[in-house]
């Protein structure tokens, strides 16, 4: 049997590192036994986390905010970057974003610019060789041309 003067001399002993690790463990005892009068009570705890916004959420976010409020908007590499791989894909970048896509991609510079253009330039040998009906593609086909209007 431990005396209390016994147990605070043990605990003068700590390093402080050991003092934190036993402050930790006792926490961590504390909230599992509170957990337990809750669920023994009948109540649930259930965090709710806020919904993360997907990445076309935000490129398109981003793309309304450079047209909308150019003064606050700033670069971001990746939602561009989001932006250009997906610019051909009606489901991703809808005709009402499409067209303020293509007044911000007269602004595009350097490699991205380059890039854009022989990736279009390809896609549109590609859908010429295929001789394909599909409404989608025939979509799709139609936006790269637009974008290799503007930036050729």
């Amino acid at each position: 049997m431990i005396f209390k003067s016994e147990a605070t001399e043990e605990e003068e002993e700590l390093t402080a590192e050991e003092r934190r690790k036993l402050e930790r463990k006792l926490k961590k005892e504390r909230k599992k036994k509170e957990k337990q009068l809750m669920r023994e009570a009948g109540i649930s705890i259930k965090k709710v986390e806020p919904k993360k916004q997907s990445g076309s959420e935000l490129a398109l976010a981003y793309l309304t905010s450079w047209s909308e409020n150019p003064d606050e908007w700033k670069f971001q590499k990746t939602r561009q970057t989001w932006l250009l791989l997906h610019m051909y894909d009606k489901e991703k970048v809808p005709d009402k974003y499409f067209t303020i896509l293509l007044d911000y991609l007269q602004g595009l510079q350097g490699n991205a610019r380059d890039l854009t253009v022989q990736k279009a330039e390809a896609f549109m040998k590609k859908f010429d060789d295929s001789n394909a009906e599909d409404p989608n593609l025939l979509d799709k086909c139609e936006r790269i041309r637009q974008v290799l209007q503007l930036l050729s």
